[in-house]
């Protein structure tokens, strides 16, 4: 089994400075996909206090696990980041593969996957590299368009928060001195006027609890309320759909939406139930007053189901469900909770948000508003880009430059959410609905107090929400017929080379693991070395392996988790992250895995070695000027230069005989590799 690890500080700023240089690009994503803010439109909101340059980000999952998917998260646009959860239990074995988006969306993984301490790690780092990027003027970035949040996730029970580890997660969230001040040293020569920048120390003092679905209520109050008064944290409190309760949640999403999926009912019996929840809701919002803090809820966490699926191991017998019918669940519940409770907690949202609703998210008032599964599909992270053209159009169309003005105006209740407020005197009513009538471009802010001005946001905040939930129900994009379709399958199977290089396992990865290199159109010669019995070799030479396509996809493994969903998109068969040339970071990952195939490539002290493992057979390649050696197991052939296929026969031993096949391989993977112009992992 692969597991992640982390890459150095400093070759990462070194892959994203060379990327953009020489590729106008960064760790995969075109420079054309970047979202860099448009003057004269105001996309910032305030989260816990804090102000960020836009309402979108990454929810906590596979997006925001290593530093560079943090930063391409913010390449997108994204400007509030719901870190990754952690826990005490940090060196799980997760089942594999664990995201299924053949229809909707579906996963089995649910923490992170690194250590508590390399956890913080990469956060420090993604934070930095950010302010790297932004402090190099490369980026272009429209006035304050820079402005982040970075949110912490914990979880998953009080007993394990409490511990001593967790606990100094958090207090290095809150003041990462140490961390920054080892990172700085990292930073390479090259780069050496970033190690003067004033980096941000306080990564965060904000917090959002997820905890296992069926955590009874009562604990799930004791973890906030103890996050708040002994780290004062402002906290967000993320709940599950099952709050609609059996009846209600199995009438939209089985019934009204057509799934078939099975909600059990174990998902309702040891669940939070609404009531429960209204009440720990107001006991902890006032305690978070008192404390001078802030508290408020998200929906959602994704949706248990039944798995009778193959996709997954058989161990797993429920999955988590995602995607556009958990959009529908869960705005129900942002509909009741303000009918319940009107405007008086901030809500985050997450559940099935795409281009073709974000903007309307945005509109009620909900921040942030996150994004996972679409941003898994094809395009993953420059898929983004699409979600702030949609936003800026809606904006422009009702003439609103920023988004407060954007919540009053954006779904037609303007008007109405100005009735719901009696107590304006006329001549400010009037005053206000004068700016309603200008045409262009408005600013209803100067029409009202400030305090006024809030009030008719938060009418139109409810409002809103009602006229959005209320046709969520009859939209065809939710409904099952239309979204059961798998991606297409072309029935050919993948092999080490060539593919259809439609490129579309590339964006898909969350880690951007996979990667494309150069290979030039040629011919690998199959050839084979047999012992004679008086000494030297005869040649068995067969059809060469002809490379064609006009680049070819390889796939970095200390950032693959195997989680599959490269496989899902891919037109063909076998899965890239299995099939496809797999290079590792270090020599001592590749000896850690003796069941993947792979190679790690090693240049120093006037030598390329290249480390290889070919059906679960470790062969090792060393080119210097004067020669090749080629080894295995019980060979070793000395070249006197790099072309086994020269004339002066090799040197050397073998018990049997030596496919040098695989000598042609490697020797064109290092050349690719090391030496092609390209920019990826395993060259930065």
């Amino acid at each position: 089994m692969a597991e992640l690890v982390p890459y150095p500080f400093g070759r990462l700023i070194s892959r994203m400075f060379r990327e953009l240089d020489e590729r106008q690009a960064i760790f995969d994503l075109p420079a054309r996909s970047f979202v860099l803010g448009e003057p004269g439109l105001d996309l910032a909101v305030r989260f816990h206090g804090q102000v960020a340059a836009s309402p979108l980000g990454p929810a906590a999952g596979p997006q925001s696990q290593l530093a560079q998917n943090i930063v391409l998260a913010f390449l997108g646009g994204g400007r509030i980041f719901e870190l990754k959860t952690v826990q005490i239990l940090d060196q799980l074995q997760i089942p594999r593969p664990c995201i299924d988006l053949q229809t909707v969306g579906y996963n089995v993984e649910w923490s992170q996957e690194l250590t508590l301490e390399q956890s913080l790690e990469e956060y420090v780092k993604a934070s930095m590299l950010v302010e790297i990027l932004v402090a190099s003027g490369k980026l272009g970035l429209a006035p304050s368009f820079d402005r982040v949040i970075y949110d912490m996730s914990v979880g998953y029970d009080l007993k394990g928060i409490q511990t001593e580890r967790v606990q100094a997660f958090m207090r290095g969230m809150r003041n990462a001195s140490e961390v920054v001040e080892r990172l700085r040293k990292e930073i390479p020569e090259e780069y050496k006027q970033f190690r003067e920048l004033e980096f941000r120390t306080q990564l965060s003092d904000t917090l959002t609890l997820s905890t296992f679905h069926g955590c009874p209520p009562e604990e799930i109050e004791r973890i906030i309320a103890w996050l708040l008064d002994a780290h004062r944290l402002h906290c967000i409190v993320k709940l599950n759909p099952t709050l609609l309760g059996p009846e209600q949640a199995r009438d939209i999403f089985n019934a009204k939406l057509g799934y078939a999926d099975r909600i059990p009912d174990t998902a309702f019996e040891s669940d939070t139930r609404w009531n429960q929840a209204v009440e720990f809701v107001e006991r902890l919002g006032d305690q978070a007053q008192g404390l001078g803090l802030g508290f408020g809820v998200k929906f959602s966490n994704t949706l248990i189901v039944e798995n009778p699926r193959s996709f997954f191991p058989e161990t797993e017998k429920q999955m988590y469900l995602s995607g556009k019918p958990l959009h529908v669940l869960a705005m129900t519940l942002v509909q009741s909770f303000r009918a319940r409770f009107a405007d008086s907690y901030p809500i985050s949202f997450s559940a099935g948000i795409d281009a073709t609703n974000f903007a309307e998210s945005v509109a009620l008032g909900l921040v942030p508003v996150t994004v996972c599964t679409d941003l898994l599909r094809p395009g993953g992270y420059g898929r983004m880009r699409a979600y702030f053209q949609a936003l800026a159009k809606r904006m422009g169309a009702v003439g609103a430059t920023h988004i407060d003005d954007f919540v009053i105006l954006g779904h037609g209740c303007a008007q109405s959410a100005l009735d719901a407020m009696p107590e304006l005197d006329e001549p400010t009513r009037a005053k206000a609905q004068a700016a309603l009538a200008a045409p262009g471009n408005k600013d209803l802010r100067a029409a009202l107090s400030s305090e006024k001005y809030a009030d008719w946001v938060r009418a139109a905040k409810l409002l809103n929400t009602n006229s959005y939930v209320d046709g969520l129900l009859e939209d065809p994009r939710y409904a099952a017929a239309n979204n059961l379709k798998p991606p297409k399958k072309v029935g050919t199977k993948l092999w080490l080379f060539d593919c259809l290089t439609c490129d579309k396992c590339v964006p898909v990865c969350p880690n951007d693991a996979n990667f494309t290199f150069d290979l030039p159109k040629t011919e690998i010669p199959v050839v084979k070395l047999h012992p004679e019995p008086g000494g030297g070799f005869r040649r068995e030479v067969g059809e060469p392996m002809r490379i064609e396509k006009k680049h070819q996809i390889a796939n970095f493994a200390d950032f693959c988790n195997e989680c599959g969903n490269c496989d899902v998109f891919c037109p063909e068969d076998g899965g890239p992250y299995v099939l496809k040339p797999r290079f590792f970071g270090s020599h001592e990952q590749w000896q850690r895995f003796p069941s993947h195939d792979g190679f790690f490539l090693d240049r120093k002290g006037g030598a390329d070695t290249v480390y290889g493992r070919f059906q679960g057979r470790a062969v090792t390649l060393i080119l210097r000027d004067g020669g090749a050696t080629y080894s295995g197991d019980d060979f070793e052939l000395r070249f006197p230069d790099a072309d086994p296929a020269s004339d002066v026969p090799p040197t050397g031993r073998a018990g049997a005989a030596v496919d040098l096949t695989y000598f042609y391989i490697m020797s064109w993977l290092r050349r690719a590799l090391l030496d092609d112009s390209g920019v990826n992992y395993v060259n930065a």
